[in-house]
């Protein structure tokens, strides 16, 4: 699922990026209206449409940064014969998920990786990288473009960006409230907001956003075992745990820690560290769909 971690990247700049416009705009006045008293309900509210702006923007992008980032050659007709194949299997796969055939594409890596993103279900990507062509067979390979399309199906983008507005809110809403705090019980200031708002609710920020990332990236993992078993679903069991016991036995490409999310294949840290993962084991994913198939 390489389209989470782009997402997420983005929709941290848009968010820091707004927050600060904010600021710069004396929209944080609010919290001044009454003195020394916080404007909770206007708190909340401005937090939300800061919050959720970020997410909704990043949502819209998503598939634009996603192309340009990872360099994806879109495929239309298909030079070859694999290409075609790639074309058709997409189709009837989308065909039978009930989803308009998302666009497709191919980026140049030598690790075996793919990722889905797109606003909706019917304006999406799907793209694979030159390695995981090269290094699956045929129906492991239509095992994962069953996966990325199950997470289109599953409207996986649009939950995440609810998900990540909601969380927003409420990081910008806390911290500006321990700020507040701060401010005004141990500093004493009276009026307005001195040094001690602006360098506590920025610190605030940071934690809460590492606290709220676990919870973004625990749900990332279930929709990674929904995905696992639609696509077990549409192509068969046996072709989705062949597919997950081949990348299981290739290095993970190594992407920047911002995009850490898009790979297909997750990490296989079992230390606190998994706690950041976007993706179970490759081992519980295969347990899963032994459990449930």
């Amino acid at each position: 699922m390489l389209r989470i971690a782009l997402f997420l990247g983005t929709n941290i700049a848009i968010l820091a990026v707004l927050s600060l416009t904010m600021s710069l705009f004396g929209i944080d006045g609010v919290l001044q209206d009454n003195g020394v008293d916080l404007d909770l309900k206007s708190l909340l509210f401005i937090s939300a449409i800061i919050g959720f702006t970020g997410s909704f923007i990043s949502l819209l992008i998503s598939k634009w940064i996603a192309k340009r980032s990872m360099g994806v050659e879109l495929i239309n007709d298909g030079k070859n014969e694999t290409e075609r194949w790639l074309l058709n299997t997409l189709e009837k796969i989308s065909l039978k998920s009930g989803i308009k055939t998302p666009e497709f594409g191919i980026f140049n890596s030598q690790q075996p990786n793919a990722f889905a993103t797109g606003a909706s279900k019917n304006n999406s990507l799907v793209a694979l990288s030159t390695g995981l062509i090269n290094h699956m067979n045929r129906d492991e390979i239509e095992a994962v473009i069953a996966h990325e399309v199950a997470h289109i199906k599953n409207g996986d983008m649009v939950t995440m960006t609810l998900i990540q507005g909601i969380i927003n809110t409420f990081v910008i809403f806390f911290s500006r409230v321990i700020g507040h705090v701060v401010d005004r019980v141990i500093f004493k200031v009276q009026r307005g907001h001195g040094p001690a708002y602006y360098i506590t609710s920025i610190i605030a920020q940071i934690l809460l956003s590492i606290l709220a990332s676990i919870i973004v990236m625990w749900f990332s993992r279930k929709r990674e075992y929904a995905a696992d078993l639609y696509a077990s679903k549409l192509v068969g069991s046996n072709k989705m745990i062949s597919a997950l016991k081949t990348l299981s036995k290739k290095s993970p490409q190594a992407l920047p820690d911002q995009m850490a999310a898009f790979g297909i294949s997750g990490r296989k840290d079992k230390s606190y560290k998994s706690l950041f993962s976007s993706h179970p084991s490759i081992e519980s994913r295969i347990e899963s769909i032994l459990k449930n198939s």
